[in-house]
């Protein structure tokens, strides 16, 4: 995978900042208030009609277009593309009643996952993430789903981004059961799709955390450790975000909801063991995380505990030496050996004698391991 321009990058880490933080109320604003960032994409509505026999996609419509589709027979699937425009947002919230309180829930992101219930109308909220294409990690973004009995409404953050184009192909194509069955089905087959989008990412951590445990162990760096607390990071959103998910899937499950039939809540069940399974993988990865940040700081122990042994090597060589110099060094007028035609020379050869066996010597005991080839402890082995 490719590194990302720095600006890219920087991009991507505040976005994924933001989902650390859960949206919270300004003390004293009024319930149902809803906070548009200037920053989020104008909204723009994609309606899916259809039936068992035939479907039909309408592309940027407006609100008023949609009245037409909310008590037809067929199904409606009526999706909110982006959150920038406060009009287009109160205007589908009034055509379709929906409680102000249900509205600030979905625009005002982000949100915690839950599940509530507005009268005759069911509101999901859901984190749903997708692979980075530009740089490793995942874009997340949040999913308002509200389940009515005829139609659903579903509002996204991203209009470019989501993992829904695999249900969008099956309604097209009249593949599955899609078409024959009701809005929770529909509801059911979203659902999937945003869990199942949870491998890819969770997939490429896996060989992020390999590739780092060979860094790790051949050449730890400072850069190193700030990989795995990264990872270690990404790891917790990801964790933040599917764990609650599980909780909104039970409450699907066990309770009773007219607007969730017995059958589709069977399928909810296999939503249930895919997110088990994620919660599995994410706790072991992040072990593994943790196990790396463990092995990078005995790394780097076992390297300046190396370097500490060859400098007492050094040292203890020189000692002996030192002290031969030392002693020669002293300015006594009668020493034999300074008036001996030799003695130059025989100092040298038994500092170097010395010096010799004292490395042999430590050859010899394996304290060169690490530093420098030793045959000696390939003969024991």
């Amino acid at each position: 995978m490719t590194q990302a321009p720095w600006p890219a990058q920087q991009a991507i880490a505040l976005k994924q900042e933001e989902y650390f933080n859960y949206y919270f109320d300004k003390p004293g604003s009024e319930p149902g208030t809803l906070r548009i960032d200037p920053k989020a994409i104008p909204s723009e509505i994609v309606l899916i009609d259809y039936n068992a026999e035939e479907a039909h996609r309408y592309g940027d419509i407006t609100p008023e277009e949609c009245l037409t589709y909310l008590e037809s027979p067929s199904i409606s699937w009526i999706d909110v593309r982006g959150l920038g425009s406060e009009d287009v947002l109160k205007k589908m919230g009034y055509l379709c009643h929906l409680h102000p309180l249900l509205l600030e829930d979905v625009v005002n992101v982000p949100q915690r996952p839950k599940i509530e219930q507005y009268g005759d109308h069911l509101l999901v909220v859901i984190q749903m993430v997708m692979p980075m294409e530009e740089a490793e990690g995942f874009f997340m973004e949040q999913v308002g789903f509200v389940i009515c009995p005829n139609y659903l409404l579903t509002f996204q953050e991203e209009p470019s981004r989501d993992s829904f184009e695999p249900v969008r192909s099956r309604i097209r194509d009249g593949r599955g059961r899609i078409r024959h069955s009701g809005v929770d089905y529909l509801t059911y087959a979203l659902f999937d799709a945003i869990i199942d989008g949870f491998f890819p990412v969770l997939e490429d951590y896996g060989e992020r955390i390999e590739r780092l445990e060979d860094e790790v162990v051949k050449n730890p760096t400072r850069q190193t450790l700030a990989k795995i607390y990264g990872i270690r990071r990404e790891l917790l959103a990801l964790r933040r975000s599917i764990w609650p998910q599980r909780n909104v899937l039970n409450s699907l499950i066990r309770e009773h909801n007219d607007l969730i039939s017995e059958d589709v809540q069977i399928y909810l069940r296999d939503c249930s063991d895919h997110v088990n399974q994620l919660l599995d993988i994410i706790e072991t990865y992040r072990e593994l995380a943790s196990s790396l940040t463990e092995i990078y700081m005995s790394a780097i122990s076992n390297r300046t505990s190396e370097v500490v042994n060859l400098l007492t090597i050094i040292s203890t060589i020189f000692i002996p030496l030192t002290f031969i110099a030392g002693v020669y060094g002293m300015n006594f007028k009668y020493m034999p050996e300074l008036s001996w035609q030799w003695g130059y020379g025989f100092c040298w050869v038994t500092m170097g004698a010395i010096a010799l066996s004292l490395i042999w010597l430590f050859w010899r005991k394996g304290w060169f391991e690490g530093f420098f080839w030793n045959p000696l402890k390939e003969t024991k082995n």
